[in-house]
């Protein structure tokens, strides 16, 4: 069966049609608001700063929110404080006792930190969107126009408001897609706001040649090198370490059981897509805040984490490696996978089983996230230094493919499962599309 007829069986499973449809419908809505502008600002003025911003964090930020920055719309914020607010809670899980307990409770408790997400999303775009507002009216395009014509309180609140309520209005749209939709709704709307913004990247790159400012050499490189890093993606986000496991025979009344070899997957990034991400947060709301900040102090952090810069690189890649780890330990624990082993019979030839299992199987994990976070740290800080010595006139290539790509993996296999469930072929004749977790 051809791709084209294993797409066309999507449309043969009303439920899965209308998931699809659904996720389509709410990723519309997205980048309409994207175009929707936030009232009181010169809108030329802003354009002109943007124009040279393409190596900065404003370049960087404006990739995520899917061009929504450089016009300052309603969703100019994006979905960065509902990761930042994420952050946050997942890291106090681990100091605070009552969201610990939350987080042993199952589905109520889990309910209760959402509820938590979320006011820390709004409180976070509050902070945010003001900082913004104070800096715009600050701020001067390079010909001498302010970005905003009447400041004052009225255009601060307005901001404030308009602002915090398209990033909560960008959370209800995740939310709603996660649960009737298909895919993550948050990974979704990154992932259409980097893919938007390719057509316009790559008419930028073909004016450029036209002027002779980039050489076609350069140009053959960097699609080279974004095929080379595209399957480099791929074939490490399949990549798994097999730990193999020995199942002891059972005798069960008069039935014996057991006696199977299988192994244990574990993959070597096993956090995925979400270390990039939420090192970007954290790194864009502090200097997002600076840059429109006119402070000696904050001119200096604005540099300091400026793409590009050794400064940014240095934190970029201390973070990433900070939540491969800690988003591992978050979704995998050795001391329960060894505790169901010994539960069931099962154990890692010439390791004892109980504590020694957990060790071995941590020892593991440890070694196989330094080697999943050096790839992501090198895939993520690549397009930074294109940028700054190649003058690509984009900002498109580590961590937004890295996005894109996994992001379109994780969506092809949650459609495969629907369509192998029904008993129709998935999107591969042979074998099964690999899902990125274990």
């Amino acid at each position: 069966m051809s791709g084209a007829d294993s797409f066309g069986n999507i449309f043969k499973i009303p439920e899965l049609k209308r998931r699809v449809l659904f996720t389509l419908a709410l990723l519309a809505v997205y980048r309409i608001g994207t175009h929707i502008p936030t009232p009181g600002i010169d809108g030329v003025a802003l354009a002109e700063i943007f124009a040279s911003a393409k190596s900065s964090i404003l370049g960087f930020f404006d990739m995520f929110s899917g061009g929504a920055l450089s016009r300052l719309t309603i969703f100019a914020l994006g979905i960065m404080p509902y990761i930042s607010s994420s952050i946050i809670l997942q890291l106090m899980t681990m100091v605070s006792p009552h969201l610990a307990r939350l987080k042993k409770e199952g589905e109520q408790g889990q309910k209760k930190i959402t509820q938590y997400t979320r006011y820390g999303t709004v409180l976070l775009s509050m902070i945010q969107s003001s900082g913004i507002s104070v800096g715009l009216e600050a701020m001067k395009s390079p010909g001498g126009s302010p970005i905003v014509p009447h400041p004052g309180w009225s255009f601060r609140l307005m901001t404030i408001i308009t602002l915090t309520a398209g990033t909560a209005f960008i959370m209800w749209l995740g939310e709603q897609i996660t649960e009737r939709g298909i895919g993550n709704g948050i990974s979704l709307i990154i992932f259409s706001g980097i893919v938007a913004g390719t057509p316009r990247a790559i008419l930028q790159s073909m004016d450029l040649m036209g002027t002779g400012e980039l050489q076609p050499f350069v140009v053959l490189l960097l699609v080279a090198l974004m095929f080379a890093v595209v399957l480099i993606i791929v074939f490490t986000e399949g990549g798994q370490r097999r730990i193999p496991i020995q199942y002891a025979k059972r005798v069960v009344g008069r039935k014996m059981f057991g006696g199977q070899s299988t192994h244990l997957p574990l993959k070597v990034n096993t956090s995925g897509v979400i270390p990039p991400i939420f090192a970007s947060s954290i790194i864009m709301f502090p200097a997002t805040i600076a840059k429109f900040i006119d402070h000696p102090w904050m001119q200096w952090l604005s540099n300091f984490l400026s793409p590009g810069s050794f400064g940014y690189s240095l934190v970029f890649v201390g973070a990433i490696f900070f939540f491969c780890y800690f988003y591992t330990a978050v979704i995998f624990n050795p001391i329960d996978v060894a505790d169901n082993m010994k539960k069931y019979g099962g154990y890692i030839p010439g390791i004892r089983p109980g504590a020694k299992t957990s060790d071995y199987i941590d020892q593991v994990l440890s070694k196989i996230t330094f080697f999943g976070a050096i790839y992501l740290s090198f895939i993520c800080i690549l397009p930074d230094y294109l940028i700054k010595y190649f003058n690509i006139p984009f900002y498109f290539g580590g961590t937004s493919l890295l996005i894109v790509v996994g992001v379109s993996l994780d969506t092809m296999q949650q459609i495969e499962s629907h369509l192998v469930m029904r008993n129709y072929d998935g999107f591969i004749k042979k074998g099964r599309l690999k899902g990125r977790r274990g």
